[in-house]
């Protein structure tokens, strides 16, 4: 699992650039990769994740937006936002990974990249869109929830 870990830093990475220059994301993807080197695996994840998440980004700053209280999206950091959003992103559209795993990965990626106060904030916000999603979706799978 130390591959998909990996895979998040880069997307993290990769969605930060493309929220500062807004350039067109296979560029930015193939511009990372032209720079740095990786496993297969965490090349492929990651292109996902960063493609997904981009392509998904106003529903899913939408979500962001109904969970955070006194919190626009456009006074979030950066960081936290694209924590966020890849977060929010693998919770609807990547059922193939469990939301507890999502939900610990985000907390994580925001202490490590975060300010000191990012992981309890994403924590917050992601465990209120969790709620939401699996109060809006009861008779699914409360482990995936599809997108709205």
């Amino acid at each position: 699992m130390r591959q998909r870990r990996k895979a998040r830093e880069v997307a993290l990475k990769v969605l930060y650039e493309l929220d500062i220059l807004n350039t067109d994301v296979k560029e930015a993807i193939e511009l990372f990769w032209n720079n740095f080197e990786a496993h297969k695996g965490v090349r492929e994840f990651s292109s996902l994740l960063i493609e997904g998440t981009w392509e998904n980004r106003e529903q899913i700053d939408s979500l962001i937006s109904s969970c955070s209280e006194n919190w626009s999206i456009a006074r979030m950091s950066r960081v936290d936002k694209s924590i966020l959003r890849m977060a929010v992103y693998e919770l609807l559209y990547r059922n193939d990974i469990p939301p507890r795993v999502t939900l610990n990965e985000a907390i994580d990626l925001g202490k490590l990249y975060g300010s000191e106060n990012s992981g309890a904030f994403i924590n917050g916000i992601l465990d209120a869109l969790y709620a939401k999603l699996c109060r809006k979706y009861p008779a699914q799978d409360v482990s995936s929830p599809q997108p709205p």
